[in-house]
């Protein structure tokens, strides 16, 4: 493989003739303001991110372990949102025209976000100057099994360091003032089936990661690393090797290409030290040549996160054949169901079902469908998801199910108002036909079995969907529908607003309590497919996004990526506030 070197770039400093005689004392001043923010970045601690939901930044994926996207802020609110304007924008070099997912993760004044290709971004908060990039420059074989587009979704930060993982399967620290790169670890070649996309989550002493790959018919893994050094502390496969529990729910021989792949930043709970981890589909897609349940396939893992032994697992979809992956945040909440109090996950899964599970056992105590559901169509008093028959195709044959492989809703961020015991859901209405194939493993090649066609959801209002559901009950509370789909995560605030963006352009700021639209952006560059995210600076309130159209919706999605041909695609980030002239 052809070696290519990562580059480190910081602006540049006035440094000698006439501009500095010109500007001495500006650039006097300058200089003891990078040298005060140089030594000003807050290390990030395990005690830090256990308390991070009483922490004015945004310090990781979901800002708090507990998934639920949601910040204490109130300066912005649904009395004053209308008065939000842009403080600061970046444009990202023009040949980045892929999707941009990332969230940005805010320390103090420091932000940092990732692109497509994996370059690493660090600006000043509150300016928008550059700090620093790091680009990989990574080779073509880092893109070849990357399957819906070459994304990455952000960094995590701990200590005095920026990790990021790579689709070339490395993982890297970065020093969080300078971009310097601290350490690399490389966890699997590059180009074979596997891909890292997710943003690692920093646990005490660890960083965790799970692999991409589940259509190349890689066997999926989660993994903790030192974040001192990338000495992998654990690695646990989530598929049974021959002689493991449940390696009976595969064909003999199939488990090492099986898939099931950990796509998905994982959340946590610090009292129980448990670790909540979704596991995405089986492989090949044809269920016919892989019968029974094909552990852990389209699965919640619960880990302990010192060892990464399993203490418990639910499935979601048993036998996939429909491209369910179990992957979408295990978010943690406490809520009262038939006059019962739970210590609960909520889950809205790709199969069209949202859930609330007993997370110190795994029981399932309700799942009701959130968009048209016909492939599994409820849940049996045990927990067990009831599946129709019917609509699993065989070599050959072709059925009609709902919703598509892209599922009700993909990996898009939820939010949980735990005040207001709402969870904000982006959803998808929409629908498939799915035709058997015979198909053989290859390394590097896809492997599935099945041909596909999305087609519109029978009745909808429109492809797309934000519905806010009360986790007591599992029952919509609003909802705000549009023609296009609905791919923009979603952040909430103690101040009642709902912050999410869609593919026409506009960040929109919801009331929590109505679903009335409170505030809406001009229209920006392109499409939003990430998460928002708030955060404060010296007693000022910011809400940040990324734009950036891509990711799986123009590659997969047949007529909804017609629908969207004329969004513009390339990245920029935005910052806004109130009182910004």
């Amino acid at each position: 493989m052809k070696a290519r070197l990562a580059s480190v770039t910081r602006p540049k400093t006035l440094a000698m003739g006439v501009a500095v005689a010109i500007s001495l004392a500006f650039g006097a001043a300058a200089a003891a303001a990078a040298a005060a923010a140089a030594t000003d970045y807050p290390a990030v601690t395990y005690e830090r991110l256990t308390s991070a939901q009483s922490d004015p930044g945004w310090l990781t994926y979901y800002r708090t372990y507990n998934g639920q996207a949601h910040s204490q802020l109130k300066q912005i609110d649904t009395a004053n949102v209308s008065g939000l304007k842009q403080v600061w924008s970046y444009k990202f070099p023009a040949n980045l025209k892929q999707g941009f997912e990332a969230t940005p993760i805010i320390n103090g004044r420091f932000m940092f976000v990732t692109t497509p290709k994996d370059n690493v971004y660090a600006f000043d908060a509150v300016t928008g100057k550059q700090l620093w990039k790091y680009e990989p420059n990574l080779g073509a074989e880092s893109f070849k099994t990357a399957c819906c587009d070459v994304v990455n979704r952000g960094v995590a930060l701990y200590g005095k360091n920026v990790y990021v993982a790579m689709l070339s399967g490395d993982v890297v620290a970065l020093d969080a003032q300078t971009g310097a790169v601290v350490w690399k670890k490389q966890m699997f070649e590059p180009g074979l089936g596997y891909a890292f996309s997710l943003a690692p989550l920093a646990l005490d002493g660890a960083l965790v990661v799970g692999s991409s790959g589940g259509e190349y018919g890689a066997r999926g893994f989660i993994a903790a690393l030192s974040p001192d050094n990338g000495s992998v502390l654990w690695k646990r496969f989530t598929v049974p090797a021959a002689g493991e529990k449940y390696a009976d729910t595969w064909p003999k021989g199939m488990q090492d290409h099986g898939g099931a792949p950990a796509w998905l930043t994982g959340t946590y709970d610090a009292a129980s030290k448990t670790l909540y981890w979704g596991v995405g589909n089986p492989g090949p897609w044809l269920a016919d040549l892989r019968p029974d349940d094909n552990l852990y396939s389209d699965s919640l893992l619960a880990l302990d996160p010192k060892t990464g032994d399993l203490k418990w697992h639910y499935q979601y979809t048993r036998h996939d054949t429909w491209d369910y992956d179990g992957v979408n945040t295990p978010v943690l909440a406490t809520i009262k169901y038939k006059d019962k109090d739970y210590d609960a996950i909520i889950h809205a899964d790709r199969n069209g079902f949202f859930h609330a599970i007993d997370r110190t056992t795994g029981k399932l105590i309700y799942a009701t469908p959130f968009v048209t559901a016909s492939s599994v169509t409820g849940y049996s008093a045990d927990g067990a998801p009831i599946q129709d028959e019917s609509k699993y195709p065989k070599a050959g044959t072709t059925i009609e199910t709902c919703p598509s492989f892209l599922g009700g809703k993909n990996w898009w961020s939820v939010s949980y108002d735990p005040e207001r015991h709402l969870a904000f859901v982006p959803s998808l209405h929409a629908c498939m036909s799915l035709s058997g194939k015979s198909v053989n493993y290859m390394e590097g090649l896809p492997y599935l079995g099945e041909g596909f066609e999305i087609k519109p959801e029978p009745g909808s209002k429109g492809y797309g969907e934000l519905q806010a559901i009360d986790v007591n009950t599992g029952k919509k509370v609003w909802s705000h529908w549009t023609k296009l789909p609905w791919n923009g995560g979603v952040a909430t605030t103690a101040g009642g607003l709902a912050f999410s963006g869609s593919l026409d352009g506009h960040l929109y700021a919801f009331d929590e309590a109505t679903g009335k639209v409170l505030w809406q952006s001009p229209k920006l560059a392109s499409g939003i497919i990430a998460q928002p995210s708030v955060f404060e600076v010296d007693g000022k309130e910011y809400v940040a996004i990324l734009t950036g159209y891509g990711g799986a919706n123009p590659i997969w999605g047949g007529p909804m990526a017609k629908a969207a041909e004329k969004v513009p695609v390339g990245g920029t980030l935005y910052v806004f506030a109130l009182n910004h002239a």
